[in-house]
This record gives structure tokens, sequence and C-alpha cells, in this order.
């Protein structure tokens, strides 16, 4: 359930609909929402109103009541009351092109200052350049990267010092592997002499996080990508890559049964990345990040396949980037 209410929206999960049976206010619409599709309704005036909320759980059903305030007629008099009512695909230009602020309805979270101009970037480049989202999606990741290449040099520069330092802080450990204080004081005098800042690799990476996440959670919610197709096997960007199909249940995996092609290679960029980074110096530290991955490549296994592509390419860029500067460092 979902109303734009007081000027903003408000979503209810479903999880707290026992607790929450109504909101109420000067409501502009309400109606119900999923990934991809919403129904509204929206009254031709908005007034000060309530949307009542029912769980059915016995029949798995959830009921949006909108109720307006009645009015006293007197004998003979009437009152004609008017409503529009949507039902169709979360699409921003279709939203805005019927009004009563229905746009609202596509909302990114935290990350709607950021993802919303990215999603008019991505049909941008598709209405005009090339009629392709996966295309699409990877000029943008490009893009992006080109945006924060000046950010990204600083953070592999760092990089690359505390790797030439390696061989020197594994001396440090070996040498005062019994007193841990002595360990990291010499440690700290080495970064002091070499002039190297440990956190300086981790700043710059920092700042891209948001602008990372709200282009991944557009992907996500994108009904563009819903049965639009890429290249070759990659037929639906907003469905799990599939190679061939298995008749067998694969453990972790979501119908359809295949080889996840894209994922597996993304997986593969990742642990290429993890070689070109400085290793921790906990060993334990270490055999964790090795394993970040085959984590992540689990994690992707049925992940929409237009947000696998986008984590692929970044990582892509990201190896040519991270190479070309260590090269130039060392």
């Amino acid at each position: 359930p979902f109303a734009f209410i007081d000027n903003k929206l408000d979503e209810i999960k479903v999880k707290d609909l026992d607790e929450k049976k109504s909101i109420s206010g000067n409501i502009v619409w309400a109606g119900l929402t999923e990934q991809y599709f919403m129904c509204a309704i929206i009254p031709e005036i908005s007034s000060a109103s309530t949307v009542r909320l029912h769980h059915d759980t016995e029949e798995n059903l959830i009921e949006v009541k909108y109720i307006q305030p009645g009015k006293q007629l007197l004998p003979g008099a009437k009152q004609q009351l008017e409503y529009a009512f949507y039902m169709g695909p979360k699409k921003i230009s279709v939203l805005e092109s019927i009004g009563s602020n229905l746009d609202k309805a596509i909302n990114f979270g935290f990350f709607d200052v950021i993802a919303k101009p990215c999603l008019w970037l991505m049909n941008t480049i598709y209405d005009r350049l090339i009629p392709n989202f996966g295309i699409a999606i990877i000029l943008l990741t490009i893009m992006f990267k080109i945006i924060f290449w000046p950010l990204g040099t600083k953070s592999y520069k760092s990089m690359a010092e505390m790797k030439r330092l390696q061989p020197l802080m594994a001396d440090i450990r070996l040498k005062n592997k019994d007193d841990k204080k002595k360990m990291n004081e010499e440690i700290m005098g080495l970064y002091k002499t070499y002039k190297v800042n440990p956190m300086s690799g981790c700043l710059p990476m920092v700042v891209q996080i948001p602008v990372f996440f709200a282009f991944y959670r557009m992907l996500y919610g994108s009904i563009e990508l819903r049965h639009a197709p890429f290249l070759w096997w990659i037929n639906d960007l907003s469905a799990p890559d599939r190679l061939f199909t298995f008749d067998f249940t694969v453990p972790m995996m979501t119908p359809p049964y295949g080889i996840p092609v894209l994922t597996i290679i993304m997986g593969a960029t990742m642990f290429l990345q993890q070689k070109l980074s400085p290793p921790p110096g906990d060993p334990a530290q270490a055999k964790m990040m090795m394993m970040m991955p085959l984590v992540f490549t689990f994690i992707f296994i049925n992940f929409p396949a237009g947000l696998v592509l986008y984590w692929l390419v970044n990582n892509v860029l990201s190896i040519s980037q991270q190479y070309y500067i260590t090269k130039k460092t060392l």
C-alpha cells in the first residue's frame, strides 16, 4: 500500500499492516504498488480524507480503501464526485503525462535524488542514441567512471604505494610477532617515512559509493528493463542471465535453471581485482577477502542481468584503471 499524502509519498510495508490500520491527511492519490506496476485511485479534488488498510492473511489479500468525508445534502440536492483510476506500469513518462503527482510513485528511497537523473539519462541514451538498454547501461557506467576517474586514480595510487611497502611490512610483522604494540609503532613509522596514508585509498571510494548504489537501485526498479533484450542469450535484462536450461534444480538458484555466464564472468573480474589490491596484514582477514568474489557470485546468481552487467562493466573499468595506475606508480 502507498499514498501521496500531505505532499509526500507514504509507503507502508506489508509486515506493518497489523499495526498501521489507516493513514489520514490531504490525500492526492492512494493505491497498491509492486516492483514494476501499480494501481491508484485519484480523486478529482484532493481533500482531507482517510485510507483504510487491511491485510487478510488467510486469503493473502491486501485492501486499500479510500474514504472521503460525506456532506449533508438538503432534500432534492445532489452532489457528483469524480475519480480517475490508474492501473499500469511505473513508467515515469506515462505517470508524468497523467499529472496529479502520480510520477511520485517512482521512488528510489534514500538514493532518489541521484537515481532519478540516472533513469533520465538511461532513457535519453535509449531514445536518442542506441535503442538497447544494455548498451545504455554500459555507456552510463563508462560515464560515471570518467567522472570519478581522478578519485579512482588517487585511491589506486595509494593502493600501489601500499603494495610497494608490503615486503617491509612483512619483515616488521615477522620481527615483532610477539609484540603487537611495537609492531604497530614501526608500521606507523614506515607510513610516515614513505609519506603513505593507508586511509587515502579508502576515502575516494567512499565518495563514489552513493552514486554506485543509486544506479544499482535504479536498475533494480526500472520497468524499462522488463523483457528488454541485450545481446545473444540475454533477452530480458530484468531476469537472471541463463545460458541453456536444465530440467533439474540447482541449489541457491531460482528458476529457470541454467548457466549464469554473465555472473560467473563478473565473479572472475572481482577475483582479478582482489589480486591487484594489496592484501590485508592479518592472514585471517586476507583469507576472508579472497572469499568475497565467491560470495558475491552466489549473491548475484539470481539478480537481474541488467544489474550484473553494470557491476561487470564497472569491475572491468576499475581493473583497467587500477592496472594502469599501478604500472605507472611502481
